[in-house]
């Protein structure tokens, strides 16, 4: 009798400027996907075929992810045990390196499970970094890592006015860009949209005193393609006074991906695919933050006793 393979879930994050995105592509391109970096890693652990990631959710190249998701069925040969969750993720990172790919923890899962369809929702934190005259302030730890948004100080008030006309169930086709596919429903809901303050890397020590972090915070179960970095574009213009919080409401009845301001969309440096959530018992390991990013990139081996297994 053939034993079904065993299917894990796993959480991982990546620095997505050296990659195409997070989806397997062609190899004979100049970056190809973090995907295709994880399956290539699982092959080396001797598998009876070959191993498929899942991946929960879509990041296009340059974005990062703190902890994304996947799932993956990993069959063993006769007389093999299966991987523990630890094994798995040990053995991942193992062959990862020198990738910046690291795989955060993996645990089995049932055989219904998947990684996109089962998640409850995701987030994601694009960070904003206001008081540059011109882009060489950016401090060098951050380049890649944020938004320095032309202009002067952001009306942070009357953006926050403008969100509140995204927040809900609407038909989001102004914020989809063309040509990501007319058969998906363009109705997606926002259950959380903030705008605050935020942490910049070693900013105690290197960070001058006129340059400030700010982050918003968008959650919802699912998005449509790049539906963030053009909100957070769209907001960024209205702060900057090239739109009113009332352009937001007429942008979304407009429903036309036509209608939205050219040049307006955040560039994808700044934006993090912070968490994906799954209901128990995966709910543990989904909750990843930003200030945890920055503890590995400064510790990296060091966090591996304090993961979930």
């Amino acid at each position: 009798m053939v034993r079904a393979p065993a299917r894990y879930l796993v959480f991982f994050q990546y620095f997505g400027t050296r990659y195409s995105g997070v989806m397997e592509t062609r190899r004979d391109q100049a970056l190809v996907g973090v995907q295709n970096y994880l399956e290539e890693a699982a092959a080396k652990l001797s598998p009876s075929c070959p191993i498929k990631f899942h991946i929960s959710s879509r990041t296009d190249s340059g974005v990062h992810a703190l902890a994304n998701a996947a799932h993956l069925d990993l069959p063993r040969p006769p007389g093999k045990a299966d991987f523990t969750g630890h094994q798995l993720a040990q053995g991942l990172n193992h062959h990862l390196r020198p990738q910046a790919i690291r795989i955060l923890s993996a645990q089995r899962v049932p055989s219904t499970f998947h990684a996109r369809f089962s998640a409850l929702s995701r987030t994601y934190i694009y960070r904003l970094l206001l008081g540059c005259a011109h882009h060489s302030q950016v401090p060098v730890f951050e380049r890649d890592l944020c938004w320095a948004p032309p202009g002067g100080p952001l009306d942070i008030p009357a953006m926050r006015a403008a969100s509140e006309f995204l927040l809900g169930t609407h038909d989001f086709s102004t914020f989809r860009s063309q040509g990501a596919g007319a058969a998906r429903s363009p109705t997606r809901t926002l259950l959380q949209l903030q705008i605050q303050p935020g942490p910049g890397l070693l900013a105690r020590h290197c960070l001058p005193g006129e340059l400030e972090f700010w982050e918003v915070k968008v959650k919802g179960r699912s998005f449509l393609y790049r539906q963030v970095r053009r909100m957070v574009g769209a907001l960024v213009a209205v702060g900057q006074g090239r739109l009113s919080p009332g352009d937001i409401r007429e942008l979304l009845q407009l429903r036309d991906p036509r209608a939205f301001p050219p040049h307006a969309m955040a560039p994808p440096a700044g934006l993090f695919l912070a968490a994906v959530e799954f209901g128990h018992p995966s709910r543990r390991g989904a909750l990843c933050t930003l200030k945890g990013f920055w503890i590995f990139v400064a510790l990296g081996w060091k966090l591996d006793n304090k993961l979930p297994q």
